[in-house]
Formats: C-alpha cells, sequence, structure tokens
C-alpha cells in the first residue's frame, strides 16, 4: 500500500495560514485586553482590602476608599469594552465571554483568566 502524496512544502500538522492583518488586530486587542486585566484585578484587591479595613476592622477609608471604588468600577467597565473587542475578533463564544468578563468580579481571577486567554490566543492566531 502508498500513501497519498503531499505537495511539496506543506506538511500534515501545518495550521493555516492567518492573514497578517488579523493578526495585527487580534494582537493589538490582547494588548489592551492584558493591561486592563492587570489594572482591573490591582484595583479590585485594593478595593477587598478597603472594604475588609471597613467593615471587618472598623477603619475610616473614606478618602481614598470612595475613589478606589470608582476607579475600579470605570476600569471595570474598560476591561468589559476589551473583553468584547477580543472576544469578537478572535470569534470567541458567548460563554468563553461571559467567563472571561467575571474575571474582573473575583479577586485574583483576573490574573489566571488574563494568563489562560492569553496563551489560548497566541496559540492560536500564531502570535510572537
Amino acid at each position: 500500500m502508498t500513501t497519498p502524496q503531499q505537495p511539496a512544502g506543506s506538511s500534515a500538522n501545518a495550521k493555516p495560514r492567518i492573514h497578517p492583518e488579523r493578526q495585527r488586530r487580534v494582537a493589538n486587542a490582547l494588548k489592551i485586553f492584558s493591561v486592563l486585566a492587570w489594572v482591573t484585578g490591582v484595583f479590585l484587591l485594593l478595593l477587598v482590602t478597603q472594604m475588609i479595613m471597613k467593615y471587618v476592622l472598623g477603619m475610616d477609608t473614606s478618602p481614598w476608599g470612595t475613589w478606589v471604588a470608582i476607579a475600579h468600577g470605570w476600569i471595570y467597565m474598560a476591561f468589559l469594552l476589551s473583553t468584547i473587542n477580543l472576544g469578537l475578533r478572535a470569534r470567541w463564544d458567548f460563554g468563553k465571554s461571559i467567563i472571561t468578563a467575571l474575571g474582573g468580579v473575583v479577586p485574583f481571577l483576573s490574573f489566571y483568566v488574563e494568563n489562560q486567554r492569553r496563551k489560548e490566543v497566541k496559540a492560536q492566531f500564531q502570535l510572537d
């Protein structure tokens, strides 16, 4: 028996070529998503710290606590937009987008989700 011949220069495990413009757009969306995931995570940790200080330890955190909460809210909205942007460009399903978006509301989860999505997107779009 013989096996079918493959054209010269191709391999059985070769990934399909992704258009460079699409790679560039996904790479830019991934950078923005990664930065905002980290910033959201840091502000969420600050917010949790503020809440523990205020409600558990009974400390007055009014000068900076209010600003941390407001900043986290605005940063989380930017994180949601970056998640939608990356999700549309990477063509994620709805469930993956929702799970990714929830990364900004559970302490430390944004760091894990960002790491997982970065690895997935880099592999899928042959980045770096």
